[in-house]
């Protein structure tokens, strides 16, 4: 059964201008992220995944699978508030290619435990055995924390095959690669700010929202943890978070992906509305601290 390894970026969607999904943006995006990391997943929390109809979803992941074209897998995030279009994106997925799929909490209301089996039951069944389901705990974006006990129930009683954990609780991880991990079941961190201790608990996989504009660094980061050079490790963990930092410039860090591939030169587009671009004096605060940081020198910058 596939696990995930290695970098593997929360891909964000390109739109144009007026708010249409930027279809040849986005094989563009994943035509440079293919030839630079480990698998893709798309139209999570910076693919803004629920800002988009059901129809474009899926157009996204045809576009994105048929693009990456078997260079690196893609799972596709399916959540949604409610279990039946959750199910039509899921079957959707696997039909045309997915590696797997992953799914945050439906949201807006507060589950129960039951309910969360029911919905995840369903996406288990809609993917018919032809590809892993994953638990995206997102406690931020889907309004509420689905603890140890729900994670192990839907492993046991449900068949989903592992968890993308974006709790930022090293705590959480720890308990999830001691109690929950096997060859079953897979745990992949949520975030490139904690791969070190990570990486020391034995985790193969994790999903870093920088990498969509500078892959690099995280893959080198990668390498050095999972090669068990941790010295190395912990100096390139520190430049990373450091550069996490410079994201929040641009008052998200979904928002800072789409200046930093603009000021590398690798793709311009936009994020959808409500959101709003990143300000020219964002965009020049952000270039400077990464030109600070001798993080553009790379072949990619506008000149």
């Amino acid at each position: 059964m596939f696990q995930m390894y290695g970098v593997v970026p929360p891909m964000i969607t390109p739109f144009c201008e007026n708010g249409e999904v930027d279809y040849e943006g986005l094989k563009t995006l994943v035509g440079f992220l293919s030839e630079e990391v480990d698998g893709l997943f798309i139209n999570g929390s910076y693919g803004g995944g629920v800002l988009m109809t059901e129809e474009e979803r899926k157009r996204v992941a045809e576009v994105t699978v048929n693009t990456a074209g078997g260079r690196v897998p893609v799972i596709v995030q399916v959540g949604t508030a409610d279990s039946l279009s959750a199910g039509r994106l899921t079957e959707h997925a696997v039909q045309n290619g997915a590696a797997a799929v992953a799914s945050v909490g439906p949201f807006y209301f507060k589950h129960n435990k039951d309910q969360l089996l029911y919905y995840f039951d369903a996406l288990v069944k809609a993917a018919k055995g032809r590809a892993p389901v994953y638990v995206y705990n997102n406690p931020q974006f889907q309004g509420y924390m689905m603890d140890l006990d729900v994670i192990s129930d839907l492993k046991e009683k449900t068949g989903v095959s592992g968890i993308k954990d974006a709790t930022f609780d090293i705590q959480m991880m720890a308990k999830y690669m001691r109690l929950l991990k096997s060859d079953s079941f897979d745990v992949a961190l949520g975030t490139e700010a904690m791969w070190l201790p990570a990486c020391v608990l034995g985790c193969k996989a994790f999903i870093p929202g920088i990498a969509n504009a500078f892959p690099e660094i995280c893959r080198k980061m990668f390498r050095e943890g999972i090669e068990g050079d941790y010295e190395a490790c912990r100096k390139t963990q520190f430049e990373v978070n450091e550069m996490r930092e410079i994201m929040y410039l641009a008052r998200s860090t979904q928002l800072a992906i789409y200046a930093m591939l603009e000021i590398r030169g690798i793709l311009k587009c936009y994020p959808r509305a409500p959101f709003i671009p990143a300000t020219e004096e964002e965009k020049a605060q952000i270039r400077g601290r990464l030109k600070e940081l001798s993080l553009l020198g790379g072949s990619y910058e506008l000149s």
